[in-house]
């Protein structure tokens, strides 16, 4: 859809003209999964799809949030600002704008506003369309609310833990900051080498001579407020509370292999010390491919792309049937460097390095045993790495 249209559909709705209009990416993750609120660090980027946010003030005190990909509309007065029931979508927006007041005092919402969203990311794929969805509101309102800052960075900062902190209260999902992140630090042709702990980051060039980065959606949703995702946290936490009696750590993150090696009898809990093996691994599998990325080790970043789907399959349980089916069939095809699930997990997609000219043997193999062994359809997408949340 584009931008004229989605004007033409704001008029339609209310009436009159949009004022602004914003946009914010989705996300995919080539490395360092379940490690964000571990403290450790991760690799994503921003995708050329994502949340787009047309927005007019209003005279009438009130909040409109309409969709054009949900039928549900809500009016709310902007002096009952709270979570909605029956988990509805306007409460990544809702919530971005009450925590803006609250982390910003001096930030008013002095109108209401009538609002209406877009987004092209894929429906239950894993690519962060909530990120982006509170990343652009948080953008919208934090200029609406009258509240900025000169330094940049800093201001996608804060937009980033606006969301999260939406995500938290308001969707019950108590994720890391990395979804948000990418979609507001975004930058073209860059992945994000993050450190979820002190949200140091570095832009690092993602030069693919002859490769492209391919994602396979399994169209098997997945939940992330099922429960699962607060446990696999809980179960984190577990584990640093039990190595904390032998070694005092905050995070599971700051552990390296060596240092696993001589703490992990004191994680009595099984499950807990699975999820822990994973953490720490993926922390240096993380480390090991930005380097190799750097110096050009295409394949061998590849590899470890591989052996993270592998952890999280076998340790932190993650995978399914789905994504499990995907990235082994990818494992077999000539010319796929690495493949593995990104994301919560639980359904979503696979990410994958292939070769230019393995890319149609790659979705006509791929494609073909996932049907064949799970009854469901594949899609296929070459991703573009573009920039992060912007007002167009």
């Amino acid at each position: 859809m584009t931008t004229q249209e989605m004007n033409q559909a704001f008029e339609q709705a209310y009436g009159r003209k949009a004022e602004k209009i914003f946009f914010a990416p989705g996300r995919v993750n080539l490395i360092g999964e379940h490690t964000d609120y571990n403290g450790g660090c991760v690799f994503p980027c921003a995708l050329s799809f994502g949340a787009w946010l047309l927005i007019a003030p209003n005279a009438d005190k009130v909040l409109r949030f309409r969709s054009l990909n949900m039928p549900q509309t809500y009016e709310i007065a902007i002096y009952a600002i709270k979570p909605q029931a029956d988990r509805a979508w306007c409460n990544y927006a809702l919530g971005c704008i009450d925590i803006i007041a609250r982390r910003h005092p001096e930030a008013k919402l002095q109108s209401g506003y009538d609002l209406l969203y877009f987004g092209n990311v894929p429906a239950g794929a894993g690519l962060s369309s909530s990120a982006a969805m509170e990343v652009v509101t948080a953008r919208a309102f934090t200029e609406e609310m009258g509240w900025t800052l000169a330094d940049d960075k800093k201001y996608r900062t804060e937009l980033a833990l606006i969301g999260q902190a939406c995500e938290h209260e308001y969707a019950g999902v108590m994720c890391g900051v990395m979804d948000q992140f990418a979609s507001a630090q975004g930058k073209k042709d860059h992945a994000i080498y993050l450190n979820c702990d002190t949200l140091e980051f570095e832009h690092v060039p993602v030069k693919l001579e002859g490769i492209k980065v391919v994602i396979s959606n399994t169209h098997s949703p997945h939940h992330l407020d099922s429960g699962a995702y607060n446990d696999r946290v809980r179960q984190c936490k577990t584990a640093v509370e039990q190595i904390s009696k032998v070694k005092p750590i905050k995070f599971l993150a700051e552990l390296t292999p060596e240092d696993w090696a001589a703490v992990q009898d004191a994680v009595t809990d099984p499950i807990a010390k699975k999820r822990a093996r994973h953490v720490v691994g993926e922390v240096a599998r993380t480390a090991q491919a930005v380097e190799a990325l750097k110096q050009g080790k295409i394949e061998l970043f590849g590899e470890l792309m591989t052996a993270s789907h592998v952890s999280l399959r076998d340790d932190y349980e993650v995978t399914g049937k789905e994504l499990d089916t995907l990235a082994e069939a990818a494992w077999q095809v000539e010319g796929v460097l690495g493949s593995r699930m990104t994301g919560g997990g639980f359904g979503g997609c696979t990410v994958s390095l292939v070769r230019d000219e393995a890319i149609e043997t790659f979705k006509a193999f791929v494609g073909k045993e996932y049907e064949e062994k799970t009854g469901l359809k594949a899609d296929f997408y070459v991703a573009e790495i573009g920039d992060g949340v912007m007002r167009l």
